[in-house]
């Protein structure tokens, strides 16, 4: 079976645009470069095609219960336009994947939206359907990914770029815009495509997510006179954050991880009833073993996905998640778990490049604070 396609794959492949695989899709990983892309997130704005993400509806009498059962956080906590960050555990409170769930504005059909990563949609839309059959719960679940293509704006021009972008027939739009908070979303009008827009990113700078309808990709995506910015500076730009990448900062079966771990208890919600949540009490009373940090390598090499983590005896005591140069920085800095009795910052480590110790210090999260 071949690579899925976003909507505006020959879009990208005629801006020149270079593609990889991820999570079974063809998607551009660089248009001019990961650095000019990067900065330009950092310093202005930049657009990126996120069309490989998933979409999931749940909707119905119960679709509430189910997306609490099914999800670490409060959704009850959210209202129409709301949104949060959010985990989808196992009995053993494993992090299968990381999402963000939508309480759908009033004016969308459907109740609840939620963002499985690349790759995941059918997985969980196959588990949100056995979990409502098995509980004998009246809720329906659709998978929507291929009804949507989504652009992230992001950059602290983002806001002032989607007002220019907003249709002039529909005057009282900019105000929406404006009043959208973080982790809020609304409909708007662009360019006639009636579309969720949401003040949600991946890059830590203020930003948008719009979800457009499929066939009015194209004309969405034009409104934008800005540059265009492929998987590469979107990798730089949350590893500066420290943000987790499903499947390479946490896997279940590879690199088995819970919340806590990951350092994002905020998540868990230990008043609601949810699969793994019995687990993670008992984790949070005891502690962890291992924590999530960021360090900065200070001799020369780059830390990448896979290399050892030692103390300064040279004892492995974890491996590198992610890792690359900092283009913000300057500086190679690197993700991964540690024992709790390193994870302190400034406490210096080794990481093994092409075999070699390399002298690292943890940092605070994000790198760029």
């Amino acid at each position: 079976m071949g690579l899925l396609q976003p909507p505006l794959h020959g879009v990208h492949d005629a801006r020149g645009a270079k593609f990889t695989e991820f999570g079974g899709w063809d998607m551009p990983v660089e248009f001019d470069s990961i650095r000019t892309e990067h900065d330009s997130v950092r310093e202005a704005a930049g657009i990126f095609d996120v069309s490989h993400m998933g979409e999931i509806t749940v909707s119905g009498p119960d679709a509430e219960t189910l997306m609490q059962r099914l999800t670490s956080n409060d959704v009850t906590a959210l209202s129409p336009g709301d949104a949060q960050y959010s985990m989808i555990t196992n009995d053993d409170g494993i992090i299968l994947d990381d999402t963000v769930v939508y309480r759908l504005p009033e004016d969308v059909d459907g109740d609840y939206l939620f963002i499985p990563n690349a790759g995941h949609d059918e997985q969980m839309e196959r588990r949100w359907k056995q979990y409502r059959d098995e509980w004998d719960l009246d809720a329906a679940v659709e998978n929507v990914t291929t009804d949507w293509a989504m652009f992230a704006l992001q950059g602290p021009e983002a806001e002032d770029l989607l007002m220019a972008a907003v249709d002039d027939h529909a005057p009282a739009e900019p105000t929406v815009v404006q009043d959208l908070r973080k982790f809020t979303a609304a409909t708007v009008e662009l360019d006639g495509a009636q579309c969720i827009v949401a003040r949600t990113g991946y890059t830590g700078e203020d930003g948008f997510e719009i979800l457009a309808p499929w066939d009015d990709a194209e004309a969405v995506w034009s409104l934008f006179d800005v540059q265009p910015c492929g998987l590469g500076a979107r990798d730089t730009l949350r590893m500066e954050m420290g943000f987790l990448l499903s499947g390479q900062d946490f896997h279940p079966d590879e690199n088995p991880r819970t919340p806590y771990e990951t350092g994002l208890s905020f998540t868990v919600k230990l008043d609601t009833d949810f699969i793994g949540r019995d687990t993670l009490e008992a984790q949070q009373a005891e502690g962890v073993a291992e924590k999530f940090v960021g360090f900065q390598l200070v001799e020369r090499g780059v830390p990448r996905h896979g290399y050892d983590i030692t103390n300064t005896d040279e004892e492995h005591i974890g491996t590198v998640t992610s890792g690359t140069m900092s283009p913000t920085l300057g500086e190679p800095i690197g993700l991964g778990y540690v024992p709790v009795s390193y994870a302190e910052p400034e406490t210096t480590i080794h990481v093994l490049v092409r075999g070699k110790p390399k002298k690292a210090v943890i940092k605070s999260l994000p790198f760029n604070q």
